[in-house]
C-alpha cells in the first residue's frame, strides 16, 4: 500500500526522493512495503553494490538485511524527520507513518537510524 498522493521527484542535492501531493496529518500511515530478506552472507555480496545504500539492516540482531520494494528505499534521511518508519519482522513488512503534519508538495524524511529523533551519526557521516 502506498498512499495514492506519493511521488518520487528530483530532488536538489539527494537525486531522487519521496514527496506528497497532498497535505497530511500527523499519524498518518503512508506506506506499507513487504521487504525481500537477505541473510548475512547475502549481505556481504550486497555490500559490495550500489544496492548497498539502499538496503536496511533486519532482525532483532540485525545481522541480515532487507530490500524494500515500493518506496522505502527512496526516503531521503533528515536528523528532523517528517515520518518514522517500523519494521515488523513477522509479517516481512516495513510501515512508514509522519509524524507531523506535512504540506503538499513537501519532501517525506526519515531517519536513517530507526527512531525518527534519534541523532547519533550515520554510517556514510563517518566515511
Amino acid at each position: 500500500m502506498i498512499l495514492p498522493s506519493l511521488i518520487i521527484a528530483p530532488t536538489d542535492q539527494m537525486g531522487r526522493g519521496v514527496f506528497t501531493l497532498d497535505p497530511l496529518e500527523a499519524d498518518i500511515l503512508v506506506e506499507i512495503s513487504p521487504v525481500i530478506v537477505l541473510s548475512n552472507k547475502e549481505r556481504i555480496l550486497l555490500d559490495q553494490t550500489l544496492l548497498h545504500h539502499y538496503i536496511f539492516e533486519w532482525g532483532d540482531e540485525r545481522k541480515d538485511c532487507c530490500v524494500a520494494l515500493g518506496y522505502v528505499s527512496i526516503y531521503n534521511h533528515s536528523f528532523e524527520s517528517n515520518c518514522e518508519y517500523e519494521m515488523d519482522f513477522e509479517s516481512q513488512m516495513i510501515r512508514v507513518k509522519t509524524v507531523r503534519p506535512i504540506a503538499a508538495g513537501e519532501e517525506l524524511f526519515i531517519n536513517y537510524n530507526g527512531d525518527w529523533n534519534d541523532p547519533k551519526p550515520l554510517w556514510f557521516d563517518a566515511i
